[in-house]
């Protein structure tokens, strides 16, 4: 004869075990108590907030530089001398450099020139500059301004 068994699903509830569904749950599937899940949202949005305040920041920098030059023309005047036209502005009274390179067909540099623009100069100005070259030059080229502070030419 076959000893009956007992089926753990048809235990009755008991008070106990009806009081703390979830801690059964938890003991079962073993979960553990509150989860790190906000926690590593409210870590990763503060990572997030600060990378977009500092990308907004570069941008807001470098796209407002103290000095900005741009070459107006140039003209050839002779096999060992070329003349260019610059215009130079400046968001501050700062001295600013300019460096200007004239070259050869070969694109090789035949003649460089450094304008120092004065910090008591006009901050929006038109300088013309005459280059010296070693033989003849086919262009003049800006290569750009700094400052003090601005170390990469523009």
């Amino acid at each position: 004869m076959r000893k009956p068994t007992t089926d753990p699903l048809d235990t009755p509830v008991t008070e106990s075990s009806a009081a703390t569904p979830t801690s059964d749950l938890n003991a079962r599937y073993g979960r553990g108590g509150r989860s790190r899940r906000p926690l590593l949202i409210g870590a990763v949005a503060v990572v997030v907030l600060a990378g977009l305040t500092w990308l907004i920041w570069v941008a807001w920098v470098q796209s407002n530089p103290p000095v900005t030059s741009q070459l107006q023309g140039f003209e050839i005047v002779s096999p060992t001398s070329a003349k260019a036209t610059l215009k130079v502005d400046r968001s501050k009274s700062v001295e600013a450099n300019c460096r200007v390179q004239a070259k050869s067909a070969d694109f090789s540099i035949v003649g460089e020139v450094t304008v120092t623009v004065p910090a008591d100069s006009p901050r929006h100005q038109t300088l013309p500059v005459t280059l010296t070259t070693q033989r003849s030059a086919t262009s003049v080229v800006l290569v750009g301004c700094t400052t003090a502070d601005q170390h990469r030419p523009r």
